[in-house]
């Protein structure tokens, strides 16, 4: 019995992972059950047994997708909790930089196709799964501001941030999978992710410097001095 637990857990694994790669490079609707269950190495009926149909498989593979790539870089960017907020907010933008130049973060090329071809299978999944993320920057560059998460001025710097991250490294990604297009200027600038992780935050933070209340920065130079 308890071998059978593992050859289905194994089977359940080894569909969720196809199926990312295939969804990733095809879309939903060109996607098909056939292709994902040959390349997972298991019969069609698996799927129904496993995920009930093609829909909530789809489902599934974007959020195993995208909890494995923040297993393979961790939120903090492994940076520490008890370090500087400048520090940790470096963390974060690092870490969000690898997940979207590593090939196998499926889940962006997942979401790029939803987004050019909409099922409105995702929104739900994308949303519990990204706005825990989203509300851990606002604390943090609430923080960094002097003013609480759920102001206008803390949000607007964060979506800042969360654009200078997938802009650039998500158009170059979308490059990288379109076949014969000229390398362009921007993309030497783009292959070292630490320097682009240190401009960013430096760009941020002298941003977040600039808005922050004239008391606090009186009371951080008196710190400081």
């Amino acid at each position: 019995m308890r071998k059978q637990r593992c050859d289905g857990q194994e089977t359940r694994l080894n569909l969720l992972a196809a199926a990312g790669e295939i969804f990733a490079r095809k879309g939903f609707r060109q996607a098909t059950i056939a292709e994902i269950c040959k390349q997972a190495g298991a019969n069609t009926a698996a799927i129904s047994y496993h995920f009930g149909s093609k829909e909530a498989l789809y489902v599934e593979s974007w959020r195993y997708a995208f909890n494995q790539s923040l297993k393979t870089y961790p939120l903090n960017g492994g940076i520490p909790d008890e370090a500087t907020a400048e520090d940790r907010l470096r963390g974060r933008i690092l870490a969000i930089m690898r997940r979207i130049i590593d090939p196998k973060s499926h889940e962006f090329d997942i979401f790029h196709k939803e987004m050019a071809s909409p099922t409105g299978l995702l929104a739900k999944a994308i949303q519990e799964s990204v706005e825990p993320i989203f509300k851990g920057l606002l604390l943090l560059v609430g923080e960094l501001l002097g003013k609480a998460p759920h102001e206008y001025e803390v949000q607007l710097c964060a979506m800042s941030i969360r654009a200078q991250c997938f802009g650039p490294l998500m158009h170059a990604r979308r490059r990288k999978n379109v076949q014969g297009l000229p390398p362009t200027d921007l993309e030497p600038l783009l292959e070292d992710v630490e320097q682009l992780a240190d401009h960013v935050t430096r760009f941020s933070l002298a941003g977040i410097r600039a808005l922050r209340p004239q008391d606090t920065q009186q009371s951080d130079n008196e710190v400081g001095s």
